[in-house]
């Protein structure tokens, strides 16, 4: 793994998070940072000519792409009516976290059944980048958080399960690129990690499972009360 800033997260074996040709991928990236940053507002129509226009592409990739946001729930398709932009709201967020609660403990307990010595120290080094970096860059953050948790969870048998995880943390990096972390939040994920890779050590499957439900609500909660905050500041 690199030491850089430009660190990148890689995606469980077997996952695929773009499955798109290389300007698809593009754009993807491009139209999904407009959507978050209010470019293309809630509910606007989006027009495939009218897309590879604003991107300066033509309208292949830009299917491709609005295909790939429908899938992380970006963008809905309606009958006779096309692409539009889904509201990026609170229930947005809350719907995809929750899910998350769900799933991430069984893909945990899982995990601490087959734990190796190579995984512990694998969690171990990354979450000593992890407090090394302190938050200083919060890019580098993300991408080392999300590196932590993959390794829990890339061997599991469930690819289907897998890959969800995966779409639905990118969503909600996503989102979270928006909000910087508080001291409290800061403090809980350093703590929690720690105490995730002492339960994987001593093989306490079940502990590990009730920790990352409460770490998984934890950031989403964290999310949510940013959310929260923005929309009063706004409308006072």
């Amino acid at each position: 793994m690199g030491e850089t800033s430009t660190f990148k997260a890689k995606p469980p074996a077997g996952t695929d998070p773009i499955g798109a040709s290389s300007e698809g991928a593009s754009l993807y990236e491009m139209i999904r940072e407009d959507i978050i940053e209010g470019r293309l507002a809630a509910n606007e129509r989006l027009v495939a000519a009218d897309l590879a226009q604003r991107y300066g592409t033509s309208t292949n990739p830009v299917r491709e792409a609005l295909q790939l946001l429908r899938g992380e729930g970006f963008v809905i398709f309606a009958p006779n009516r096309g692409a539009r932009v889904r509201p990026i709201d609170q229930d947005f967020v809350r719907d995809i976290y929750e899910i998350g609660v769900l799933i991430e403990p069984a893909l945990t307990r899982w995990f601490v059944n087959m734990a190796t010595a190579e995984d512990i120290a694998e969690l171990e080094r990354i979450q000593g980048l992890i407090e090394e970096n302190n938050f200083a860059d919060i890019f580098r953050h993300s991408e080392l958080d999300t590196a932590f948790h993959t390794v829990m969870y890339e061997r599991h048998y469930n690819r289907h399960a897998t890959e969800l995880w995966w779409k639905h943390r990118e969503v909600l990096r996503a989102v979270a690129r928006r909000f910087n972390f508080t001291l409290a939040r800061r403090a809980a994920i350093m703590k929690e990690h720690r105490e995730l890779i002492a339960y994987v050590k001593a093989g306490e499957a079940d502990k590990a499972a009730e920790l990352i439900a409460r770490h998984v609500e934890g950031s989403g909660r964290h999310i949510l009360e940013h959310m929260r905050a923005r929309s009063a500041a706004q409308a006072g």
